[in-house]
């Protein structure tokens, strides 16, 4: 038996495919209409920033259960799980008819952020293990030569034309330090052999946070555009790159911070699958496909070779 065009990702330990099927998508229709508009106080942003109740205006501010919910859900983000809930519920409880439809809605939204987080930690996985990544990096601003918009705006501007001219991939979140709330960006690059600018030195200092020395790598052409830069290689270490990944998923439970992506960062490739390199079935309803380490790879039916990164490099990519 063969399975066409499934699409295949990596877990960390083994190859899983997901063979090619037709999704019906059904229309779910709820009683209660949670998407009509409401009328909610308006508030400033100095207010809004500080978490302080809203300044109420006589011309209140139409919006949507769910985009109040979600200003909520941000502005509790620091209260556990209970209080958070609980929170949300007495602030939105005006905009019900009856307060277990309040109820209901909080505790839908709560899985449906639940479910968003963990359909980005899974993305963010099956990309990583796919890119190759070989350096976890981190880029800290001077206040001599930035200010955080102009640090922000650089870095962006500088990763984006590193892409687009020598091949590099990353992914990354935006971090405030808890004592200063200086803010850093935290990457996993792949950086091609001999594409890095400056040199890249080690380097021996104090570390303010830990107040012991530190041994890191850092690249003389960040550190003269920006202040400071940290290298970390990875170069196929998976431990490395679990570890990574880990800090970079446990920040953005924290957080609700989005991930940047660079661009071709697919979360699968496109091979034949043959029945002799299925393991078993797993997954929800036996639906996917749990594939031997040393699996053949065919592209519409010609035979590539067996799976390894240069393998993948040459089949088709999916997201």
């Amino acid at each position: 038996m063969q399975y066409l065009d499934a699409k295949v990702y990596f877990d960390g330990s083994h190859y899983i495919a997901i063979p090619h099927t037709i999704r019906i998508v059904e229309e779910q229709l709820n009683h209660r209409d949670f998407g009509e508009f409401i009328r909610v106080p308006k508030q400033s942003k100095a207010l809004a920033d500080s978490a302080q109740e809203p300044a109420i205006s006589a011309c209140g501010e139409l919006t949507t259960r769910r985009d109040l919910f979600n200003q909520l859900y941000d502005k509790y983000n620091n209260c556990s799980y209970k209080v958070r809930q609980e929170q949300i519920i007495n602030e939105m409880l005006p905009y019900f008819k009856q307060p277990e439809y309040c109820a209901d809605f909080v505790k839908m939204n709560f899985h449906r952020k639940q479910r968003n987080l963990i359909v980005r930690r899974v993305r963010m996985c099956r990309k990583a293990y796919l890119a190759n990544f070989n350096y976890f990096c981190t880029f800290t601003y001077d206040d001599k030569k930035h200010t955080e918009d102009t640090f922000k705006q650089g870095i962006r501007t500088c990763l984006r034309n590193f892409c687009y001219r020598k091949d590099w991939k990353y992914m990354g979140v935006w971090e405030r330090a808890p004592e200063t709330s200086r803010l850093h960006f935290h990457g996993l690059f792949n950086i091609p052999a001999g594409t890095l600018p400056g040199q890249l030195t080690h380097v021996r200092d104090f570390d303010k946070h830990t107040m012991q020395m530190q041994d890191s790598m850092q690249c003389s052409y960040f550190n003269k555009r920006f202040g400071r830069s940290d290298f970390k290689a990875i170069d196929g270490n998976e431990n490395r790159l679990g570890n990574a990944l880990a800090y970079l998923t446990k920040y953005i439970e924290k957080t609700g911070e989005r991930i940047v992506y660079s661009k071709n960062l697919p979360q699968y490739f496109i091979s034949d699958i043959m029945q002799d390199d299925v393991v078993c079935m797993i997954g929800q309803e036996d639906k996917k496909l749990l594939l031997f380490d040393n699996f053949i790879c065919y592209d519409e039916g010609k035979l590539i070779g067996k799976v390894n990164p240069e393998i993948i490099a040459r089949m088709r990519k999916s997201d």
